[in-house]
């Protein structure tokens, strides 16, 4: 059996758009891959609402997803594969931080996750870095928290990619199979989830069936 941990922000989590609420367990995309890939493979959803790639809140602590990879890949060891979505927060939160800047977030998770031990016989779990979706028209709460930051600030697929490049990974870039809800313009209602976990599922079953391939 392969195990998969899918490490991410109110969208693993499954923020209903606008309600403050949580979708049913069945309807977020971590389970939609897990029907998809069927028995073989066990899904772990670690997704939490208002986690940054490394960068914390003096309110809320704890959302820096640097400070807790380590700790999840090991109590969930040996991953086979860790599925990265992350960074939409970081550019909604801080006014100077750009799409650029959550890819160097996201690189460093990476950096720790190679290094983690984690992985089979102790080796590093293969990653596969998936970009945001695109960002669409905010809510007017929101909106203020985006402080007016022109569209390629907010390009997460051209620096990602970047990244999985550099580094051997795999990537999925999320604005090409879902779109955020027109509640917010941030999160995936029940049909983004399903489309999100259903390309999941085809890319993770191209890792799996290549294992040469990247990631």
């Amino acid at each position: 059996m392969k195990t998969i941990l899918c490490y991410g922000d109110s969208i693993t989590w499954g923020y209903i758009p606008g309600n403050l609420g949580r979708l049913p367990l069945d309807q977020r995309w971590p389970s939609v891959l897990a029907r998809a890939l069927g028995p073989d493979y066990e899904v772990i959803a670690e997704g939490l609402r208002g986690r940054y790639t490394v960068h914390d809140e003096p309110f809320r602590p704890g959302r820096s997803g640097a400070d807790l990879l380590q700790p999840i890949l090991e109590s969930h060891a040996p991953v086979d594969l860790l599925i990265l979505l992350l960074g939409t927060n970081d550019v909604l939160h801080f006014p100077e931080l750009t799409a650029y800047d959550a890819a160097r977030g996201i690189e460093t998770l990476c950096k720790l996750a190679q290094a983690s031990e984690a992985g089979p016989d102790g080796g590093e779990p293969r990653i596969l870095l998936i970009a945001p979706p695109r960002i669409g028209k905010l809510s007017d709460e929101l909106s203020l928290m985006c402080h007016g930051k022109p569209e390629h600030a907010l390009d997460f697929a051209r620096h990602y990619r970047s990244v999985a490049g550099d580094r051997g990974l795999a990537f999925l870039d999320a604005a090409e199979v879902t779109e955020p809800s027109p509640v917010d313009g941030v999160h995936l209602d029940a049909q983004g989830q399903r489309r999100l976990g259903e390309a999941v599922a085809r890319a993770v079953l191209q890792i799996f069936s290549h294992p040469t391939a990247l990631g």
